[in-house]
């Protein structure tokens, strides 16, 4: 069995988190720069066995796609074709920022610590990670690409 990978896609950085090997338990990655998102892909796949890819899928209130999902939708595109032979799948991403906020407000860590941009968005990719394998596990459908 390979990992799950998680992403949190945004317009600056992206947080990614992986599953373990028994794709139970999910752990934050690492945040990388928009920019860099597709060579650092291609070279953490090519060391690491990975099963499938979940993204955010950013959505309002009522359902409808929020304002970011044009450019969640144009990378996860890009992504199909980077990757063609991969499983990826799009979970709604609601709440996942605040609760990645709070989650880390909570924590304890040093204010220093809580205040790291990149840092809401690797666990905001924990917190899709988390609701995905609950989904998968129970046999719950998800958004395939």
């Amino acid at each position: 069995m390979g990992r799950f990978l998680a992403i949190d896609y945004g317009e600056k950085r992206v947080g990614l988190a992986v599953s373990d090997y028994m794709q139970m338990i999910a752990t934050k990655l690492t945040t990388v720069s928009t920019l860099d998102i597709f060579p650092y892909l291609k070279d953490y796949m090519s060391r690491e066995e990975v099963d499938l890819i979940v993204v955010g899928n950013p959505k309002q209130m009522d359902n409808t796609p929020s304002e970011s999902a044009k450019y969640v939708q144009t990378f996860v595109d890009n992504l199909s074709n980077s990757f063609p032979d991969m499983d990826i799948y799009m979970i709604d991403e609601r709440y996942t920022s605040k609760m990645a906020s709070q989650t880390i407000a909570q924590s304890g860590m040093k204010k220093k610590k809580r205040q790291e941009k990149g840092l809401i968005d690797t666990v905001a990719a924990v917190l899709i990670l988390q609701d995905f394998m609950k989904m998968y596990q129970n046999g719950v459908t998800v958004e395939h690409v």
